[in-house]
């Protein structure tokens, strides 16, 4: 089926882009592994989030459903995109080829014009034991897993934002938390670092590299480096999370899009435009600094007027 834009993506970015493209009443498809991306896995409550005081990640991906049926957004979930491809040139008519996106359910769509809100996915420490004991005690979301861990001690890689509010929202749960970070300092928020200090059950070990994960039917022990004295150390645990940050996924795009050193797409910082005409980018598949849920949807908000002047030009 032929679309005016495909929106790659259903986090803050792509959600924002399909509202927007909708009210431009342009013919619109989103394609998503799910709703939310990673707000669905966020742990602690989302409180720079404008209009709201405070709000659960769970709890904002039920307004983006909402929103969704609202706008009534053709949203297609389970639904990985594996492919994007535009033939070079310009058709015999003379107008400028479409896009043809495909899916790993091995699905084809085609557009004028494609929104990249694909994100970001969770990092890997790449240690004996954690592919291996994926799933069976090693676990990338804290929200999902953390209440399987009741009165256990578990411990969080990564010293980051991400590990800090995991602990956090782990310490509802479990007994003890240790968070390894590989670097001298943690690098997490002022107000995250005070809350944690206050937790009596989380503790921070700093110039710690993760070694190996071992288990038996279960992780039972995680292994660590102390980058100073040069021992290896071993806790006893039931869980690792690990939360040392997200690689951007674009993998599928190819040469369509520039990617700076870290895998994140280079854009025209006005339009949002990749180096491919007709193909934008928004989120944290981006080249940013930072990556925040109020920027990912302003920015998915500017990628569909730029989209929607890009649709007027070509049609």
């Amino acid at each position: 089926m032929m679309y005016d834009l495909i929106i790659i993506g259903a986090g803050p970015a792509g959600i924002s882009a399909g509202i927007y493209a909708s009210r431009q009443r342009l013919k619109i498809l989103i394609l998503s592994k799910d709703i939310g991306g990673q707000v669905a896995k966020k742990a602690v409550d989302i409180e720079n989030y404008p209009g709201f005081e405070k709000i659960s990640g769970p709890e904002l991906v039920e307004l983006y459903k909402k929103q969704i049926k609202a706008n009534e957004l053709a949203v297609l979930v389970n639904e990985e995109v594996v492919a994007v491809e535009k033939p070079l040139g310009r058709s015999q008519s003379g107008e400028a080829e479409n896009f043809l996106v495909k899916t790993k359910s091995g699905k084809e769509f085609e557009a004028v014009s494609v929104i990249v809100t694909s994100g970001a996915k969770s990092k890997l420490i790449n240690v004996p034991g954690e592919e291996e004991f994926s799933g069976r005690g090693v676990s990338y979301c804290s929200l999902c897993d953390g209440p399987v861990f009741k009165n256990k001690t578990v411990t969080v890689v990564g010293g980051g934002n991400n590990g800090f509010e995991s602990a956090l929202f782990l310490s509802n749960y479990v007994k003890h938390i240790t968070i390894l970070e590989y670097n001298e300092k943690v690098n997490a928020d002022a107000e995250n670092q005070e809350l944690v200090a206050k937790n009596l059950n989380i503790e921070i070990i700093t110039n710690a590299q993760v070694a190996r994960i071992e288990g038996k039917v279960f992780v039972n022990a995680i292994y660590y480096k102390d980058r100073i004295s040069g021992e290896e150390k071993k806790l006893d645990v039931s869980g690792v999370f690990v939360e040392i940050g997200y690689s951007p996924a674009t993998n599928f795009l190819g040469d369509l899009v520039e990617l700076n050193d870290k895998k994140e797409i280079v854009f025209n910082s006005e339009t949002l435009e990749t180096k491919t005409p007709g193909l934008f980018s928004a989120g944290d598949c981006n080249v940013s600094k930072y990556k925040q849920i109020v920027m990912a949807s302003g920015q998915g908000a500017l990628a569909a007027l730029s989209a929607y002047n890009y649709i007027r030009k070509v049609s």
